[in-house]
């Protein structure tokens, strides 16, 4: 029987993998002037050291402002001046979606940091005379907490439902587990190579994460048991040819990032849980578990890989469950709270043993709400 807001699971079989297109699409914007700036750009932003994923990502917003300019007639780079770019930014602010929605402020942000960058470089190769974008003032992003935050209980019920009847559900649940008990990212988890997991020390060696950074994070008990179990069991019948990756797809390839986000929403719904995310809601969870049951912020932000302790301290903002115990726990406006015995004439030993027992009472309560903090095992 389903549990209560379980939906039933429709398994499919893996049929062979279908050819990729018959052709090429046509880029529009090829031949424009811009468009020759901005791949010779992306060929400096890779030399540099920049990564693919970041070019992915700055290719759109640039595209985007290819296209406004074209509209504009605006072909040559030197056509644009800074208060051309303000008129950008003043048509992001006004701009609104299908839906009648403006666009974020950190969608504004994304548009328009990649103009920085693009014109000046422009500048510093001699394509034009000055950078106008060297004074446009980027938007404030604001601080906003997590949209959502999946509880214990939701965590274990999106676990449960990765079945290790076959070995790709054997390869899920090993995914699942590795995901909330690292808090890697989704590209982190794709980029992890065999070599890269010690299970008897229990690490996990993260090569190249986010801004080309290395770094080393511990894997649970739990975790580490169901890789070990699935490297023994799922893997070697996955497996198709000589392949270094740590997870492969049911066609023994190495996973691409979009490929775990779609198998993690595909558990979430069949757990029942509606709520938007994927990937990044287990890497939210382990940060907001882990600080509830008492890590430091410092450990934590060696965890998450973030240069910045203020990145990290957004976590700090969403465990309201242990702010609310804490608040109950020390707060003198309590709704019930033990009062030291009356008597008529107490003296100063007396009180002091009240004030002692009270004392002792409080300290014997931290410790057994201290004593109840889990993690999962």
């Amino acid at each position: 029987m389903p549990r209560k807001g379980q939906r039933l699971k429709h398994r499919k079989v893996a049929w062979p993998k279908p050819p990729g297109p018959a052709h090429q699409r046509v880029d529009p914007l090829r031949s424009l002037p811009l468009t020759a700036y901005m791949e010779a750009h992306f060929d400096w932003m890779l030399v540099s050291g920049y990564s693919e994923d970041t070019v992915r990502a700055r290719r759109t917003s640039l595209r985007r402002f290819i296209v406004w300019c074209e509209e504009r007639a605006l072909r040559d780079p030197k056509d644009i001046t800074k208060p051309i770019l303000e008129r950008y930014q003043r048509h992001l602010f006004y701009y609104r979606k299908p839906d009648g929605k403006p666009i974020t402020l950190g969608s504004q942000f994304g548009c328009l940091a990649p103009l920085k960058t693009f014109f000046k470089w422009l500048a510093k190769e001699n394509h034009i005379p000055y950078n106008p974008a060297s004074e446009i003032a980027l938007p404030k992003l604001p601080k906003h907490l997590p949209r959502v935050i999946l509880s214990i209980q939701e965590v274990e019920a999106v676990l449960r439902e990765a079945e290790p009847t076959n070995p790709s559900g054997l390869r899920d649940r090993a995914m699942l587990e590795t995901l909330y008990s690292t808090a890697l990212r989704r590209m982190e988890l794709t980029g992890l190579a065999l070599y890269d997991v010690d299970l008897t020390r229990r690490l996990v060696m993260v090569r190249e994460g986010k801004g080309k950074k290395d770094r080393v994070v511990p894997i649970g008990e739990r975790a580490a048991a169901w890789v070990d179990k699935y490297l023994q069991e799922a893997r070697p019948q996955l497996l198709v040819a000589d392949i270094e990756a740590l997870f492969l797809t049911d066609y023994g390839e190495p996973m691409a990032p979009e490929y775990v986000a779609d198998r993690v929403r595909r558990y979430m719904h069949f757990a029942g849980i509606k709520k938007p995310g994927a990937c990044h809601l287990f890497r939210h969870a382990c940060a907001t578990h882990m600080l509830e049951n008492g890590a430091d912020t410092r450990f934590i932000q060696a965890l998450l890989g973030h240069a910045d302790i203020g990145t990290t301290q957004i976590y700090t903002r969403v465990s309201i469950d242990k702010l609310k115990e804490i608040h109950d726990a020390t707060h003198p406006a309590k709704a019930q709270r033990a009062a030291p015995p009356r008597r008529e004439s107490p003296s100063a030993e007396s009180l002091i043993n009240a004030l002692d027992a009270e004392a002792a009472q409080d300290d014997e309560a931290d410790l057994s709400v201290a004593s109840g903090r889990y993690l999962p095992v």
